[in-house]
C-alpha cells in the first residue's frame, strides 16, 4: 500500500482468503466517505447504503480513484474496514463521487432506452455541480473511507456492461445478444428482449464511433444494426410504445428502403397514434413492395377509416353536448 495510506481498521472481518483480484475482476461494495470539520465534527460526504446503490469497479481498468481500488484489493469478501486517506491521494474523489451520484440516481420512466451504459467513474470535468464536492476540490482534505466488500466476481462470472468490454468482447457479444433477444421474444418477454436488442444497438454504435463515417467498416456496422433495430421496433410496438416503434422503424427504412416489415409496422404504429395520412402512405408503400399484402392492407385501411369516422362522430357529440 502507499505510504500515505494508513493501515486499515477492520470493523468486521470478512470470509476466506483475500481474492486474487486479477485484471477485469468485478468488485461490488458499499462505501461511506467522511471528512472532519475544523470543529471536529464528522461530515458524511457520500453513503452508498443511503442511496441503496452499491458501487462497482473493475480491477486494473483505469478506475478514477486508484487509492480506493488499492483499498479494495486488501480486503476479504464481507469485510468492513475503515481507511484513513491523505488528501494527496484524493484529487479525483470529487470526479468519482459526481459520477457515482449520477449512477445511483433512479432512472425516469421516460429516459431513452437505447444508450451506451454509462461508466460510473469516467467523468473528467473540473466542476461537479455539487457544492460539497466543488468545495472539496477547492479545499482538499484527508478523508475516512468505510468500505464493505459485498462481492467479488471473476471476468467469466458476470455479464459485462458495455463500458466494461474490450472491442473484441463487444464484437463477440453481438450474436449472443441477438440469440438471447430472439429467445426472449419467442417467450413473449418483450421488455427483456427489447433490452437485449437495445444493448446490441448501443454496442454497434460505440464500434461505429471509432470508424470514419461511411468508410467500409462503418457501413458494415451500420447495416449490422438493421435486424436489431427491426426487432427492437417490433418489441416497442407490442409493448404499446408506438412513437418509439415509429422512430426505430424509420431508422430501418433509412438503411433499407425496401423493408416491407418496417413500413407495415410503422403504418400500424401510426394508426395507433392517429397519424392517419402517414399510416396510409406507409400502407401504400407496403402494397407497392409486396402485392401479396394488398388484401390485408385494404382491410386495415377500411378499419382505419371506420375508426376515424367513429372518432369524428364522438367528437361531434361531445361538442354538441357542450353547445347545448
Amino acid at each position: 500500500m502507499s505510504s500515505e495510506l494508513k493501515p486499515r481498521v477492520i470493523l468486521s472481518p470478512g470470509k476466506g482468503e483475500i481474492p486474487r483480484f486479477t485484471k477485469g475482476t468485478k468488485a461490488t461494495f458499499h462505501f461511506k466517505t467522511i471528512k472532519t470539520s475544523e470543529t471536529g465534527d464528522e461530515i458524511i460526504i457520500d453513503d452508498s447504503k443511503k442511496l441503496k446503490k452499491p458501487m462497482e469497479l473493475l480491477i486494473d481498468r483505469e478506475f478514477k480513484l486508484p487509492v480506493l481500488e488499492e483499498c479494495i484489493k486488501s480486503m476479504r469478501v464481507n469485510e468492513i474496514s475503515k481507511f484513513h486517506i491523505h488528501k494527496s491521494l484524493l484529487q479525483n474523489y470529487p470526479i468519482m463521487s459526481q459520477a457515482y451520484r449520477k449512477f445511483a440516481q433512479p432512472k425516469s420512466d421516460t429516459e431513452e432506452e437505447i444508450q451506451p451504459t454509462h461508466r460510473c467513474c469516467g467523468l473528467t470535468a473540473n466542476k461537479t455541480n455539487f457544492a460539497d464536492l466543488d468545495e472539496l476540490t477547492e479545499n482538499p482534505c484527508d478523508l475516512q473511507l468505510i468500505v464493505e466488500l459485498l462481492k467479488v466476481e471473476n471476468p467469466e462470472e458476470y455479464e459485462k456492461e458495455i463500458w466494461q468490454m474490450e472491442d473484441n468482447e463487444k464484437i463477440d457479444s453481438i450474436p449472443r445478444l441477438r440469440e438471447s433477444g430472439n429467445k426472449l421474444y419467442n417467450e413473449k418477454k418483450y421488455e427483456e428482449a427489447s433490452a437485449k436488442y437495445g444493448k446490441a444497438i448501443a454496442i454497434i454504435d460505440q464500434l461505429m464511433s471509432k470508424e470514419k463515417p461511411h468508410d467500409e467498416e462503418w457501413n458494415n456496422y451500420d447495416l449490422m444494426k438493421v435486424p436489431f433495430l427491426s426487432n427492437y421496433s417490433q418489441c416497442q410496438f407490442l409493448l404499446g410504445n408506438f412513437y418509439s416503434a415509429i422512430e426505430h422503424s424509420t431508422e430501418v427504412i433509412n438503411r433499407d428502403a425496401n423493408n416491407v416489415k418496417a413500413y407495415f409496422r410503422r403504418a400500424k404504429a401510426h394508426c395507433n397514434v392517429w397519424n392517419i395520412e402517414d399510416a396510409k402512405k406507409d400502407f401504400e408503400k407496403v402494397v407497392q413492395l409486396d402485392k401479396s399484402m394488398e388484401r390485408a392492407v385494404l382491410k386495415l385501411i377500411q378499419d382505419l377509416d371506420i375508426s376515424v369516422k367513429e372518432k369524428e362522430q364522438q367528437e361531434a357529440e361531445r361538442l354538441k353536448g357542450k353547445l347545448f
